[in-house]
């Protein structure tokens, strides 16, 4: 004290005097540069996200709805819109209740998130979720509502396979169980830190493997199971309006840059790569599929053309954020013809009745933009990156390769199980002659049409 006395020109007594205000004076630093170290929550990137998750439940309804309703015949058209939308709201209760602890809920399980966030316990207004850039996180609720669409959506991609024929009761009942046993660990194993797939360093940026693989092996293994409509091969079982699917595949191109753009969790450059590419991926695979029906057809067709659309949506899903526009492009030309020989030759060949080739363009297309991902984020060509450790495109493609196979295999097994359980339960198919009526009346009592 006496030398610093001596430093400063004061008497020890003034000294003692002013430490409070100095010590006050130094906490107030502290307190500021720690304030300015925290999290940042951006307004900017909030309101994206909220936009976002609104943008993919545009895409279940109606976008997904009307859809697959102008593919059926008039008779089905209503029990397909009140599927899409029973599944959303049903998918949407399981969320909040376990389905988002059992993705994410910060267990360390490779295969699933625990129950630590069971019924959003510990989550507050105050709570937040990581974003990919340090400093900057989101509020956890609108990061809940993000992920809580893409579960809606993917039980009802798999309608598709057994439109026409199925109960009610047993799209609810399969729907609960799918959600459980399949899409939660799946989507815990690609996205979450912990996670399986996640650690193997395979890239899914907006779901390929989560969404599309997923839904389109379930799709797969319900045709089979549940077998073809009445009068599959023999009536006519056309769209009754291709007007309403093109309706519904604009709506689906429309919302799928939620879907995509929104995976970026934030409203930077990444969502920018994200969004072109969702563009051209989606333009070149609509050229790609006309031009092949032109070629072995003699006529491009508009379910042609809506199918296209949506391959390329499938294809570029999981490479969006790690591929560069003209690699998109490749992707789009390429996955067309790859599902055009799915959804004729293949179908054909081996005879099942996968109502509107859910597994030839869901699954197909996504395989295809899985592998492809782990070429297309190559820098040289144009990709931003490979994130294997060995840093080389066969690894990285081999890592993509092992996330698809595991989704294969566990959504193909859990399926095959869920449906014979489902089919003890409630039954799996109506009766001949309540499939004849068609299921809106049937089912619904009621009618999408009046003469």
């Amino acid at each position: 004290m006496k030398n610093l006395s001596k430093i400063t020109g004061l008497t020890a007594a003034a000294l003692l005097a002013a430490l409070p205000a100095f010590a006050q004076e130094t906490a107030a630093v502290a307190e500021a540069a720690v304030e300015a170290a925290a999290p940042v929550v951006d307004k900017g990137d909030v309101a994206w996200m909220m936009t976002s998750s609104l943008l993919v439940l545009f895409m279940i309804v109606p976008g997904l709805a009307l859809f697959y309703g102008g593919l059926v015949r008039t008779k089905n058209m209503l029990s397909v819109l009140m599927q899409c939308a029973m599944i959303a709201a049903v998918a949407m209760v399981v969320w909040i209740l376990y389905g988002y602890s059992f993705a994410f809920g910060g267990g360390t399980s490779p295969f699933w998130g625990g129950l630590g966030k069971l019924f959003l316990s510990g989550v507050t207004i105050d709570s937040v979720a990581a974003t990919f850039s340090d400093g900057y996180v989101l509020p956890e609720y609108v990061f809940i509502a993000f992920q809580m669409t893409f579960a809606a959506i993917t039980p009802a991609l798999v309608v598709g396979a057994f439109a026409e024929r199925i109960k009610f009761s047993a799209v609810m009942l399969f729907t609960v169980m799918w959600l459980t046993v399949v899409y939660f660990p799946i989507a815990h194993m690609v996205w979450d830190g912990a996670g399986l797939i996640f650690n193997w360093s395979a890239i899914d940026f907006a779901g390929g493997t989560v969404v599309h693989i997923n839904a389109g092996v379930a799709a797969l293994v319900a045709a089979i199971v549940i077998g073809p409509r009445v009068g599959f091969g023999k009536d006519m079982m056309a769209p009754h309006s291709m007007t309403l699917t093109m309706v519904g595949a604009a709506m689906l191109w429309v919302g799928w840059f939620g879907f995509n753009a929104g995976s970026n969790l934030e409203a930077t450059a990444g969502a920018t790569l994200a969004m072109i590419n969702t563009f051209v991926c989606t333009a070149a695979a609509i050229v790609s599929w006309a031009a092949i029906e032109a070629i072995f057809r003699g006529k491009a067709s508009g379910l042609g053309a809506a199918s296209g659309l949506v391959a390329g949506l499938v294809a570029i899903t999981p490479a969006c954020g790690t591929t560069g526009p003209v690699g998109a492009i490749v992707l789009g030309l390429m996955v067309s013809p790859v599902c055009y020989f799915f959804v004729t030759s293949v179908k054909s060949k081996f005879g099942y009745d996968d109502s509107l080739d859910v597994f030839g363009v869901h699954g197909v297309g996504g395989i295809v933009g899985a592998i492809m991902t782990g070429v297309l984020c190559a820098p040289a060509l144009g990709g931003t990156g490979f994130v294997v450790e060995a840093g080389t495109m066969g690894a990285q493609v081999a890592a993509q390769i092992k996330g698809v196979a595991v989704t294969i295999v566990w959504s193909g097994v859990a399926s095959l199980v869920l449906l014979y359980i489902t089919k003890s339960i409630t039954g799996l198919r109506v009766s001949t002659d309540d499939e004849r009526q068609g299921l809106d009346l049937s089912a619904h009592g009621e009618s999408a049409y009046h003469s």
